[in-house]
């Protein structure tokens, strides 16, 4: 007896925020579609869970900025529950020597005067700066960029217009500021922080921005974009500001899934892809593992994708060239992710006691210097001896995620080497890795250690097996030169469309790259409404 068939117009591989925005535009436009996921929940990355009895807490990604005000916006997600609030503090970076640095619309220029007055009086002309050059890259989030075609046809002259608009938008930027576009994609943020702050914390505050998920140095060339990139961000309005979702990251995963399911959408977890099915040079639908079939006339994954082409397209189906690079594509982000259960705040050395700087982005990493020695260390040992970590603690904003008086924290470590040397498995040395890393916080806050009642711990292999972010890469792929914009994921198909035709990328592997943005998910719809529309005009 056969196995079961279901036909829809547009199938979606994985439920993540991505997944589930791609699905939501789709339903709207009218179409069938069907979500698929190998999870038992939905969100992907973005979800959050009870880890310690009692406490809940977003689970792998954990903090709110570059969430698409237009995803925002046209999903309604308001509606459907979501809400954000914001920081009451942005950053707070302690150092041994007991100085600090804090950030946010009440603090920034009195406690960057405090550290420097040389850089008190460059602060705000770099962030402006910064700003500036992100606003004409918002332009470019929500929409393909340019693709590179090899015949001239309909295809070529969508691309050149489309490659006009974008000269046009930069031509729009003065001399000055075409100048500093370049220094941000071709230089490191080292150097260019070195040439404009004297004091360790004012350029770790930027210099940290160019290693999250990014398994480099900040003296790494192109980690000024990746500095860039986490400018992009806003919260309620507000560019620049990063905020908490109440409920956790789960809230927008949830509103999203909502917002698909009222628009018509069929969202099916515990429904893992065996194989993206192909016939004559078409995909046509995918083989669950359960045995079933599911046909569409539209694919789009949301996995990594050098999961979807070396996993689930058969090689034989694609061209020769296509997979070999292929499977060269970066993947790993240096990123050792935990959640802890607290009895009670942190104090901290540099700033005792409770106060605004505990709901900020707690960053222990006080210099270039030490984020240098991190990425050197994990690529000689496997790990870093001093480990840069971000601390949320977002119970402060948040008493939803913690019994009364106490506390759920979110650690964001790096940097760990996605492969430990030798082939020895990261299961044989996690533990030890989480302990390192108490106890750098605790080197900070001393106390911390003694109040953690439990804790989670997700190593790069743990971060691959749970939610497929092959070598723990947070962003489907590293934000290189050569896998950015045009090139994400691969020269001729930055238009969200894959070799094969009805297959689609709607994940973090396509423009413009990682984050909880909603942007590639939102892309990749327009992608496929327009291929329907085009398709429904010459049949009709």
């Amino acid at each position: 007896m056969a196995a079961p068939t279901t036909d829809v117009d547009a199938l979606i591989i994985g439920a993540g925020h991505n997944g589930l925005t791609c699905a939501a535009y789709l339903a709207q436009a009218g179409l069938s579609v069907k979500v698929v996921e190998r999870r038992s929940v939905v969100g992907g990355a973005a979800v959050t869970q009870e880890f310690h009895p009692g406490f809940r807490n977003s689970v792998a990604s954990y903090t709110v900025s570059l969430l698409n005000p237009k995803v925002i916006a046209d999903l309604k997600l308001h509606d459907h529950g979501l809400r954000i609030v914001e920081r009451r503090a942005q950053n707070f970076l302690p150092d041994p020597g007991g100085q600090y640095l804090l950030t946010g619309a009440k603090y920034t220029a009195a406690s960057v005067a405090r550290l420097s007055q040389h850089d008190a009086a460059r602060f705000g002309v770099f962030a402006a700066e910064l700003e500036q050059i992100a606003d004409v890259l918002r332009h470019f989030v929500l929409r393909a960029p340019p693709n590179l075609v090899e015949h001239f046809g309909v295809g070529a002259i969508r691309e050149g217009l489309a490659a006009l608009g974008t000269a046009n938008r930069l031509r729009a930027l003065s001399l000055e500021q075409q100048r500093l576009l370049l220094d941000l994609f071709t230089c490191s943020a080292g150097e260019m922080l070195d040439d404009r702050f004297e004091h360790d914390l004012v350029k770790a505050l930027f210099g940290f921005d160019a290693i999250v998920g990014n398994y480099a140095s900040p003296y790494a060339a192109g980690s000024a974009y990746v500095m860039l990139h986490h400018a992009f961000g806003e919260v309620n309005g507000k560019k620049g500001v990063w905020g908490h979702a109440i409920g956790g990251m789960g809230a927008i995963t949830q509103a999203m899934a909502a917002a698909a399911r009222a628009a018509g959408a069929d969202i099916e977890t515990a429904a893992g892809v065996r194989e993206v099915l192909v016939e004559k040079d078409r995909v046509v639908g995918v083989a669950l593992d359960d045995g079933r079939t599911i046909r569409a006339k539209y694919v789009a994954s949301n996995v990594n994708p050098k999961l979807l082409y070396t996993r689930l397209v058969p090689k034989d189906a694609q061209p020769a060239d296509f997979l070999r690079r292929m499977n060269a594509w970066k993947n790993g982000s240096g990123t050792f992710r935990m959640n802890v259960a607290l009895s009670g705040l942190p104090s901290f050395t540099a700033l005792p006691g409770p106060g605004d700087h505990l709901t900020a982005g707690i960053i222990i990493a006080p210099s270039l210097g030490y984020m240098d020695r991190a990425w050197s260390d994990a690529k000689q040992y496997g790990w870093s001896r001093e480990p840069v970590v971000e601390m949320l603690i977002p119970s402060t904003l948040d008493d939803s995620l913690a019994p009364e008086g106490r506390h759920v924290a979110s650690l964001f470590c790096q940097h760990v080497a996605p492969l430990l040397p030798d082939g020895v498995s990261w299961d044989a040395h996690r533990d030890q890795v989480a302990d390192l890393m108490i106890a750098t916080v605790d080197r900070y806050a001393p106390g911390f250690k003694a109040s953690v009642l439990g804790r989670q711990i997700l190593s790069p292999l743990d971060l691959e097996r749970e939610f497929g972010l092959l070598g723990g890469d947070i962003f489907h792929g590293a934000l290189s030169l050569n896998q950015l914009f045009s090139a994400r994921p691969m020269l001729g198909h930055a238009d969200y469309r894959g070799p094969l035709k009805g297959l689609y990328h709607c994940g973090s592997g396509a423009h413009p790259g990682g984050g909880v943005t909603g942007a590639p998910g939102h892309n990749a719809a327009a992608a496929i409404i327009s291929d329907h529309r085009s398709l429904f005009t010459a049949c009709g």
